[in-house]
């Protein structure tokens, strides 16, 4: 029997541990938070008993003798809270008879000592009240007291005077703290998940992109929740299946291109013993478009069958060596763009499709302008001739195998028809695109449009530096 671990790395086995970690993380905030908020992690106001004493000491002091009170005052006075007595003729108590909200601090009447016959009232230390010269507080030892007065019924006053803060936060501030931590506890360790989770899903999207870019692209590592590591394998499993299709297809085509040369020999030879010259003619008319179509074919499969490897390199450099070698042959082809930019992808194969697309335009148009443009995500490069065009109804049917524009059986001029065909396919496996226009005027432009890739697949911008230069 085999035994299976647990817990399986899951998605629903990260969604729980995510839930978890924060409430944890919440839990160890606040904790944290207690032991060392200082005088805001004490207990609110209501909790401290200090409401309580004054509610007691309030009740004694304005049920004794007024010849008491005093005594009792002394006697309940402690370290933590200072307890005064002011007669109702005293400076004090006429100021507190006329505190008002704004100047002198808050006076209510209410249940703060549930007692809701009283007055009282909350004053600050930078309050009229508190600088009277008459209220016993010593400001240069205690400049942050808190002060409560409480009018007793013979008009006399009790002032509380708490000379340090012995309470924390009130219960709704106490709420909005743990909604704060909570908040940010699920925040951080949901992003941190989340990032977990959403790699592998790159990744896969990555290497899908990367595929259709690059039909050799290699395995993705299977990483990742067990449900997603099932997508991995069953995607590795596909890409290598339509890797094989594509290879037993390249090679079938390839040998069956090549096992065509040796029929075709044989035709030449027999063609000698037709005694009608014109017969022959037309004969081995047919059998050199017939070798030009299989020399052809084995070129593209051949091609296809190298698999060149992507690389870095100078893109200007197979444009400005295709320029070279037609000034060689007296052909003149202007360029426009920058004289070097950093490229990432298959050189040999870009130089054949620019090939392709310059010698039609130098065949059925004239010597064409070559523009490079560099964008964040693209390059574009930009074959224009002068020549007759494309009818419009045909643009689209040129980029077909074997399709030609001119219909005469001389291969010379007529070609094979597949030079776009293979220009477009070299474009594509770049991730880019070629676009035929008609041009104002007269004249044909092929756009090539390619995606930049870095190392990794990934459409980036990859330009290292890019350094313009005049016209060629």
């Amino acid at each position: 029997m085999k035994l299976v671990a647990w817990p399986r790395d899951t998605i629903a086995r990260r969604f729980a541990v995510t839930i978890i970690l924060a409430v944890m993380a919440t839990l160890t905030c606040v904790r944290l938070f207690f032991a060392f908020g200082g005088v805001w992690a004490q207990p609110e106001l209501q909790a401290s008993g200090l409401l309580g004493v004054a509610a007691g000491v309030v009740r004694v002091i304005d049920a004794a003798p007024p010849q008491m009170r005093q005594a009792l005052v002394a006697a309940a006075t402690t370290s933590t809270l200072h307890i005064d007595f002011y007669i109702s003729a005293s400076p004090v108590s006429a100021a507190l008879e006329n505190a008002t909200d704004a100047e002198d601090g808050r006076s209510l009447m209410g249940n703060l000592l549930s007692d809701t016959f009283r007055t009282v009232v909350i004053f600050e230390p930078n309050s009229r009240v508190s600088t009277i010269p008459a209220l016993n507080h010593d400001r240069a030892k205690y400049p942050n007291a808190y002060f409560l007065a409480v009018k007793l019924t013979d008009r006399s006053w009790l002032v509380f005077t708490v000379l340090n803060r012995l309470w924390g936060l009130s219960r709704p501030e106490r709420w909005a703290l743990w909604l704060v931590f909570l908040v940010l506890s699920i925040t951080i360790v949901s992003a941190i998940a989340a990032r977990q989770l959403s790699r592998p899903v790159e990744q896969l999207a990555e290497a899908a992109h990367l595929f259709g870019i690059n039909p050799h692209a290699p395995a993705i590592a299977e990483t990742g929740p067990q449900e997603l590591r099932q997508v991995i394998k069953t995607f590795n499993a596909m890409q290598g299946q339509i890797q094989k299709f594509v290879a037993d297809r390249t090679t079938m085509l390839a040998a069956i291109s090549h096992d065509l040369r040796t029929p075709l020999t044989r035709i030449r030879l027999r063609g000698e013993f037709i005694e009608d010259h014109g017969q022959r003619t037309r004969l081995f008319r047919d059998v050199d478009e017939m070798q030009a179509m299989v020399d052809g074919a084995l070129a593209f499969f051949r091609d296809d069958a190298l698999e060149e490897d992507t690389t870095i390199f100078d893109l200007p450099g197979v444009i400005l060596t295709i320029v070279n070698d037609y000034a060689d042959q007296n052909i003149g082809i202007g360029y426009t763009g920058p004289s070097r930019v950093v490229y990432r992808g298959r050189p040999f194969a870009l130089k054949r499709a620019f090939t392709n697309l310059i010698e039609n335009a130098i065949k059925y148009g004239t010597p064409p302008e070559i523009e490079l443009s560099c964008e964040e995500t693209t390059f574009i490069v930009s074959i224009r001739d002068r020549g007759p065009g494309i009818p419009p109804d045909a643009i689209d049917r040129v980029f077909r195998p074997y399709f030609r524009l001119e219909k005469s059986r001389n291969r010379t001029t007529g070609g094979v028809g597949l030079g776009l065909t293979v220009a477009q396919a070299i474009v594509q496996g770049h991730g880019g695109e070629i676009i035929l226009y008609n041009r104002p005027g007269g004249g044909l432009e092929a756009r090539i449009t390619l995606a930049v890739m870095t190392q990794s697949g990934k459409g980036a911008s990859n330009i290292a530096k890019v350094h313009r230069s005049p016209e060629i």
